[in-house]
């Protein structure tokens, strides 16, 4: 759909961030209709219950659409379109684990799902997985509009390459109003701010260009990760129970493999590794240099003292936030850090250019502290929806863009 430069009421429409200022319009955000068949048939099961979920997904009843789309996957369990949708369902019903791994499981099937693509990198940023989010834009760049992937770019923590992606759409001969607003709330997530005004200035007038600012300075700070995401997407995040077990994905050779080989008891049980968000979790476990979080449910704390008070004669333990790809995707990680948490407000960042599998990541941190206050500090930004883990000191030093604050240094 495309807004038209002076019809007012058509730009609100599509551009309304309190509608969601949504990515734009290529088939991968909106609901996807499959090809008919040339010959008309009577609708099958599946045809019927995919069509009440899109329908259901069209009206914003997301329980309704991931009550038919579970249907669709039970009798079509191994076609990637009704994972795709599935995916899609949980996630506008606010269900951020099950519709990434719904996603992941159809791109399983068919990487080349455009819409469970997407859904997946939406997915993960809301889940805080901001580095699995920037590399599955990566792995699908190739069926993705740059237009797409640069938003869920600028939304998983690197907002100017993301402008860049939007620009070539924005500034083309073909260029739509919806593309133009995208641009700019990647430059104001950002924090380009001048940059956002004006570019917003095109379709909206001065009183309208004022009210999306405003929005968007609200939008740009949001709580938790998941915030963001569902303010864009105009849903509510909810508990998550986790896709139900019977819609596990088994691909076809290997379930045919594990019906014919004989049953073999283990010796000990095994955990496996599960994305189902478990009610009243209080810690997640990180692996190695990389940035994971899952939503947590609301709980009581304990007052807990902040890090202004630490004194760092002799701290060696850190509290790392992330790694990135960049120095500045560092930098906004920080910025954005900064924003959500106030603990972090009077402290300085630390950084290290480190070498993983080939390829340099930034290691953003804070530290200087005693193991103890390191400890206090990261469960204190955990509860509060951030990513975190404690380490000792490891060629950590002051970020070179960082500016004034408490700097707490190992020595």
């Amino acid at each position: 759909m495309r807004a038209v430069r002076g019809d007012a009421t058509r730009t609100r429409a599509v551009l309304a961030l309190g509608a969601g200022a949504l990515l734009v319009a290529t088939g991968c955000t909106t609901g996807v209709r499959y090809e008919m068949a040339a010959v008309p048939r009577p609708q099958s099961r599946v045809d019927r219950l995919t069509d009440n979920a899109e329908v259901a997904l069209a009206e914003r009843r997301g329980t309704a659409a991931v009550r038919y789309a579970e249907q669709a996957v039970a009798l079509a369990p191994t076609d990637a379109r009704y994972r795709a949708l599935l995916g899609h369902a949980y996630l506008h019903a606010g269900r951020f684990a099950s519709a990434a791994e719904a996603a992941a499981d159809a791109l399983r099937l068919d990487p080349r799902e455009r819409r469970a693509a997407l859904d997946l990198a939406l997915a993960q940023t809301a889940l805080g997985d901001w580095t699995a989010a920037r590399a599955t834009l990566t792995t699908y760049a190739q069926i993705l509009s740059p237009a797409d992937r640069g938003l869920a770019l600028a939304l998983a923590g690197d907002p100017l390459g993301g402008a860049v992606l939007i620009g070539q759409e924005a500034r083309g001969p073909t260029a739509s109003a919806t593309a133009r607003q995208n641009l700019a709330l990647a430059l104001a997530l950002a924090g380009h701010w001048q940059d956002a005004q004006a570019v917003a200035a095109v379709d909206l007038s001065p009183e309208l260009v004022e009210q999306r600012m405003q929005q968007w300075r609200r939008f740009v700070q949001p709580v938790t990760s998941s915030q963001q995401v569902a303010t864009l997407l105009g849903i509510t995040p909810v508990r998550d129970p986790g896709q139900p077990a019977a819609l596990a994905l088994v691909m076809p050779a290997l379930q045919a493999f594990a019906e014919a080989a004989e049953p073999v008891t283990p010796a000990a049980p095994v955990e496996t590794a599960s994305v189902m968000l478990t009610a009243g979790a209080s810690a997640v476990k990180f692996a190695p240099r990389r940035e994971i979080v899952q939503p947590i449910a609301p709980r009581a704390l304990a007052a807990v003292a902040t890090p202004r008070a630490v004194v760092a004669a002799s701290g060696r333990y850190y509290v790392q936030l992330g790694a990135h790809q960049s120095a500045t995707i560092a930098r906004v990680a920080w910025d954005t850090a900064q924003r959500r948490h106030k603990a972090l407000a009077a402290l300085t960042p630390s950084a290290a250019k480190v070498q993983v599998g080939g390829s340099s990541l930034y290691r953003l941190s804070v530290g200087g502290f005693a193991q103890a206050q390191a400890a206090t500090l990261c469960r204190q930004l955990q509860a509060e929806g951030g990513s975190c883990f404690v380490r000792t000191h490891a060629g950590d030093a002051v970020a070179s863009w960082a500016g004034g604050g408490t700097q707490l240094a190992a020595r």
